[in-house]
């Protein structure tokens, strides 16, 4: 069925339901920054458990999202949808009463799972849903509320760890969830892929994630684990990895074709992803401890500080695209990065003595210009790097790219910052260590930009299109991927 008219009251109860279920993956990926010093304190938790509060989600996001998709092709993208809503409500309950943070990085596991169930399909039910003249317009509404979502989901983190506690930064998804799946039940229709599907590529979705879980493992325990096992655990990552490769170039069906990488600006222009999407994965993990370890912010302060930059975003990245459309990606993929960078290197004025207005909003003003100025660039010109049948795989590949990329730096950032485990409680250490990995950070995007200026050389599409500019935040690029015979279309 595809015949649903955006202004008819079924066209909205859909436009509601999947802006209500993307949101509930998307805010949770925001506030939970803002509430890391409150739940480490409450918790007894050192800083590899923070960090691991933070990547255990990004992981099993990462490595099944694209399986979640081909589920929802096969069995029904509403029913995934719905299954994907109630197991994200049920694994956030127990992140809400975790009595630990073992079970709390357990719970935020399985909230990947049942976000990589539910964030393909919102996408894909407007897709499969609205009579193609409504399509651009339901996916220019959807990304539109993403963003404010976005934007609102720092400033809820911190009001709610703040006012009744960090534990309902995860609870709130539970009324969320209570009005999503009834109204998807009831109103969106049902709708799958009825052509002849191959294998689902489960295998190599296994070693994808195994790899980036070991080599994560290794990472967080290289500051203060026992170097056998270190060594041992990111020894049996790369191999995992070896292993991926091999499974995809001898599958019939793979999840990722190896094909594709045969576009060199493709596989440049992922290049420049991970070291754009490594930058900000730092930053913005590091950024939320930073105001209120060191400058002394409480959460509802950190979370609002942040607002520059997504504000910018969602006023100018419409133009940003334009205008790369207009002169080509070569340059704001050049500049983006190294504005960013300036922006990383401005932190360092961010002390225990820093101003908000003198110190904070210059640097988040920078960073948000240099967002704005690649971003939706940067996803046109993966989008024109290939066939347009292929549109889809490469989207979907250059999101896990870089999901990817914040994962691993998540992980390595801390351990290249000399960040003991303890350091988030001492405010002179973790300002030390920060002011290290933001040069890190800095440095990471002024290869991004190298390569950007070396490797892109064809002009970006249409970017004004929907599909170019929902990007909503910085954890993932924008397109989620439509994923068919166990792998992305």
């Amino acid at each position: 069925m595809s015949d649903v008219r955006l202004a008819s009251p079924q066209g909205k109860w859909i436009l509601l339901t999947t802006v209500l279920g993307s949101s509930m993956a998307m805010v949770d990926s925001t506030v939970v920054n803002v509430a890391l010093p409150r739940i480490g304190r409450d918790l007894d938790a050192d800083l590899a458990a923070l960090q691991w509060t933070v990547n255990a989600y990004m992981l099993t996001l990462a490595g099944l999202i694209l399986l979640g998709g081909s589920l929802g092709d096969r069995y029904g993208r509403r029913r995934i949808f719905v299954l994907g809503v109630v197991w994200f409500a049920a694994a956030s309950l127990l992140c809400g009463f975790a009595p630990n943070v073992g079970v709390l990085v357990a719970a935020r596991a399985l909230q990947g799972i049942g976000g990589a169930l539910l964030t393909p399909g919102s996408l894909a039910l407007i897709q499969a849903s609205f009579h193609p003249d409504d399509r651009a317009k339901a996916v220019g509404l959807w990304s539109g509320f993403g963003g404010i979502g976005a934007a609102v989901g720092p400033f809820l983190g911190g009001w709610l760890v703040d006012g009744p506690g960090w534990r309902w930064v995860f609870l709130i998804n539970v009324p969320m969830a209570l009005i999503c799946a009834p109204i998807a039940v009831r109103h969106v229709p049902e709708s799958a892929d009825g052509r002849k599907h191959g294998r689902f590529d489960v295998l190599g979705a296994a070693l994808g994630a195994v790899a980036l879980a070991l080599v994560t493992y290794a990472l967080i325990e290289a500051g203060d684990g026992s170097l056998v096992v270190v060594v041992l655990t990111a020894v049996a990552g790369v191999a995992a990895g070896v292993a991926f490769v091999y499974v995809e170039k001898r599958s019939p069906d793979p999840m990722m074709p190896p094909d594709i990488f045969g576009s060199r600006q493709f596989t440049a222009v992922n290049l420049v992803t991970l070291c754009v999407y490594a930058a900000f994965g730092g930053f913005f993990f590091l950024t939320a401890l930073q105001l209120q370890v060191v400058a002394g912010y409480s959460a509802l302060q950190a979370g609002t500080a942040l607002l520059p930059t997504t504000v910018l975003m969602l006023l100018f990245s419409a133009r940003s695209g334009e205008l790369a459309q207009r002169i080509g990606p070569r340059i704001p993929l050049t500049v983006g990065p190294l504005l960013c960078a300036a922006a990383m290197l401005m932190m360092l004025r961010v002390g225990q003595d820093a101003s908000y207005l003198a110190d904070v909003v210059p640097a988040l003003l920078v960073m948000g210009t240099g967002m704005v100025t690649l971003v939706a660039p940067l996803t046109a010109t993966v989008l024109a790097s290939v066939d347009t049948a292929r549109a889809g795989l490469a989207s979907g590949i250059n999101n896990a790219a870089a999901r990817a990329a914040g994962l691993i730096a998540i992980a390595a950032l801390p351990l290249l910052a000399g960040m003991g485990p303890e350091a988030y409680r001492s405010a002179p250490a973790f300002d030390h260590a920060f002011d290290r990995a933001m040069l890190w950070c800095a440095g990471v995007l002024v290869v991004g930009s190298v390569l950007a200026f070396a490797t892109v050389r064809r002009p970006a599409p249409d970017c004004r299109r929907p599909e170019c500019l929902t990007h909503g935040w910085v954890t993932a690029p924008p397109l989620e991927p439509r994923v068919g015979k166990g792998r992305l279309e």
